[in-house]
């Protein structure tokens, strides 16, 4: 089922990236027709641009060739073909209506003839002062000419002034939502706004940040604007192709959550498998030592009556605590143990008195604990049964023969106890399955011991038992904490 479910979420991943990609592909097209289309409009302004400054050279030359006229009248006395040039150039200036202003050395003015006789002022300067002005000597007198641009030429720079903020506008707002900045040649001045919030990029520090960010993506576009000015146009993709961009990584971390969920799902109903198995073991074996512990209970009873040697009774009556004791450990498991704050030296003394009396004579124990009580919260049934475990394997490990060593110490927060042996060690291949259910090197254990002994610590006493170190051929010590 996890491989199915496995390929069906590649299959969704596979069909969505599919259809991630073609949207993409349609936006970034878009994106191009765009880009193309705003070359292309450029271009008009560029060339409606260049027809406006001919007009003005236009200007110029019949300002020039008004000029020459005037300064023919210098050579020869005017004939009749003179004075027909001079009418024909003043027709084309009146008929484009170029403003004209001639003035002599004195700055009176001589033309017009309705402000002949008048000073020119500074006002009238200012207003002349666009196109550079023409001096020439008539009769020998310097005069200066000073024109402007006509009103037919006025209204027509108004018309591409207008032309060109509307394609601006255009650039800016435009109907496929691109957010668009133009600045000027200096990237300084925002010549135009599109589909980006103002706030980002309110202070020069936000647009130059923003600016690389959006070349960095695209390379933007130059424009050539009316009189001889640029603007630069940064674009970046649409929100909904960067959104896209992001999808298969977002499906991608869903995938990787649903598996996660799926795997401790599946770890958790498997430790509920174990659980309910040791459970099991556990209970049934309290359940059948229960009944041949009753009869034996009785028959001592029955044997103190008679004239039997009281030793024999004595020796029946501790087998039987003995199994009263493992009847009552095996209980425990399953459910929640007695816990009370007991001394955790007399746990230690009880679990070693047994031991040595059932030992090989060649064993030794050296017990090290502190001369003052190491009172902690703990079930004594169990911490003994952890002990017997270990130091069992112990002496399995010696042979028989070999000293077994425990030590207890304490700091402000946790119990420490160390048990120790002179044994062959655990090679270092196994050293990590040793508390796994089932995992034993004895040719006929069951590989309960450790198993259920780490159990008895850290589920039930909420403490740690772990190997501290194990040496081939020198010996093992396992640690047991506790905490205060």
């Amino acid at each position: 089922m996890l491989a199915f479910t496995i390929v069906l979420a590649l299959a969704a991943l596979w069909q969505i990236n599919r259809i991630g990609n073609q949207i993409r592909t349609s936006e970034s097209q878009k994106v191009k027709l765009w880009a193309s289309a705003i070359n292309q409009k450029a271009q008009l302004v560029k060339t409606t641009d260049q027809f406006f400054y001919n007009i003005g050279l236009d200007e110029q030359r019949k300002m020039q060739m008004y000029i020459d006229v005037l300064q023919s009248f210098n050579d020869a006395e005017p004939d009749a073909n003179l004075r027909f040039s001079l009418a024909y150039v003043n027709y084309i200036v009146d008929s484009c209506q170029t403003p004209i202003l001639i003035v002599d050395k004195d700055s009176i003015i001589t033309v017009p003839q309705e402000m002949s006789g008048q000073k020119l002022t500074p006002e009238m300067l200012e207003s002349f002062s666009r196109y550079k002005p023409f001096s020439y000597r008539l009769w020998g007198m310097p005069m200066t000419l000073y024109y402007k641009e006509s009103r037919t030429y006025t209204e027509l720079r108004h018309v591409l002034e207008d032309l060109t903020q509307s394609f601006l506008d255009e650039v800016a707002n435009n109907s496929i939502f691109v957010p668009v900045i133009i600045v000027d040649s200096m990237r300084c001045e925002v010549l135009g706004v599109g589909n980006i919030d103002s706030a980002e990029i309110a202070t020069p520090e936000q647009l130059s940040e923003r600016l690389h960010q959006m070349e960095n993506e695209n390379t933007p576009l130059q424009l050539d604007l009316p009189n001889h000015r640029h603007a630069y146009v940064f674009y970046e993709s649409t929100p909904l192709l960067r959104m896209l961009s992001w999808l298969p990584v977002f499906y991608i971390f869903i995938f990787m959550v649903l598996i996660i969920i799926s795997y401790n799902l599946f770890r958790t109903a498997r430790d509920m498998e174990q659980n309910k198995v040791w459970v099991g073991l556990a209970k049934e074996t309290a359940h059948q030592l229960g009944t041949p512990i009753s009869s034996l209970i009785a028959w001592t009873d029955y044997l103190e009556d008679k004239t039997l040697t009281p030793q024999y009774a004595d020796e029946v009556r501790k087998d039987l605590r003995r199994l009263e004791t493992i009847t009552h450990r095996f209980s425990k498991i399953g459910s929640q143990p007695d816990m009370s704050d007991q001394d955790l030296n007399a746990t230690i003394r009880n679990a070693v008195s047994y031991l040595e009396s059932r030992s090989p004579k060649k064993v030794k124990f050296v017990v090290n604990l502190p001369d003052t009580p190491l009172t902690v919260s703990h079930n004594a049934y169990l911490l003994e049964w952890v002990v017997e475990n270990i130091c069992k394997n112990a002496i399995d490990a010696m042979s028989g023969d070999g000293t077994i060593t425990i030590i207890a110490s304490q700091d402000a927060k946790q119990i420490y106890l160390d048990l120790g042996d002179t044994g062959k060690g655990i090679a270092p291949n196994v050293q990590k399955k040793i508390f796994q259910p089932g995992f034993s090197t004895k040719q006929r254990g069951w590989g309960l011991g450790l198993s259920l002994s780490k159990r008895i610590v850290e589920q039930y006493h909420h403490g740690r038992l772990f190997l501290k170190y194990s040496l081939p051929g020198q010996g093992t010590v396992f640690r047991l904490v506790l905490r205060k």
